[in-house]
């Protein structure tokens, strides 16, 4: 019987441990990215599509008892929702590791963003066009944190809108990028990491470039000399 039961088990057991990509020894450089935006945006669905290991999500049954509180206008058939935080983790070489964390999107939960964000690269925003003034708040507390980010257009069938038009609803500047998505797909979800990880690159790379042009006067500056106390 015990042989038997074993014998049962390990398909399971093999199975679930080809699930879990182990995290190299020789890992030691994490990096964060969160995945914010509104109720029902597809925050969930991007980290489950693009994560190498089985993501850890905190999604509980929606029951009658937040009708209250969740505005469901347009997310009606949404039966689940995370109550904490979603994680996933993309190993980028031998020493660095990316890890994704997908913030709650209803009100009641947004006390947590703010330790969510902390020690973050950055962030993307993802937004249901259908549904664009959800995204305000995220972007609201992004610039608030100084945390630079991406906007990521999660397809749902809505409505065409032209970028002119997402980038005056969500009042973007020029220079933060916004692109299409489609959450559920992890080539779509990573070519957004991707805009993400580039526009930080862009960011420190133009931090780099202005910091070498004022070295030159401020290595002037520090010599030049002090000039003489009047008599």
């Amino acid at each position: 019987m015990d042989s038997a039961t074993s014998d049962r088990s390990a398909p399971s057991e093999r199975s679930e441990a080809s699930d879990r990509a182990a995290l190299s020894a020789t890992a030691d450089n994490g990096l964060k990215i969160v995945v914010v935006g509104g109720f029902g945006v597809g925050k969930t669905t991007m980290v489950r599509s693009v994560s190498e290991i089985r993501p850890l999500n905190t999604e509980e049954t929606m029951t009658r008892a937040g009708e209250a509180v969740d505005h469901l206008d347009g997310v009606q058939a949404k039966s689940s929702t995370t109550v904490a935080f979603d994680f996933g983790r993309i190993t980028l070489d031998e020493r660095s590791v990316l890890y994704l964390f997908g913030a709650p999107g209803q009100e009641r939960f947004w006390f947590l963003w703010d330790r969510l964000f902390s020690g973050t690269l950055g962030a993307v925003v993802l937004v249901d066009t259908r549904r664009l003034a959800d995204s305000w708040y995220a972007i609201d507390r992004l610039e608030h944190h100084g945390t630079p980010f991406i906007v990521a257009c999660n397809d749902f069938g809505g409505p065409l809108h032209t970028e002119q038009q997402i980038r005056e609803a969500l009042d973007l500047s020029d220079d933060v990028p916004l692109v299409e998505c489609d959450a559920r797909d992890r080539s779509s979800s990573k070519y957004v990491l991707i805009t993400l990880v580039e526009h930080l690159a862009a960011l420190s790379a133009a931090r780099l470039a202005a910091t070498e042009a004022d070295a030159p006067e401020a290595a002037l500056a520090a010599a030049a000399p002090t000039p003489e106390p009047a008599p």
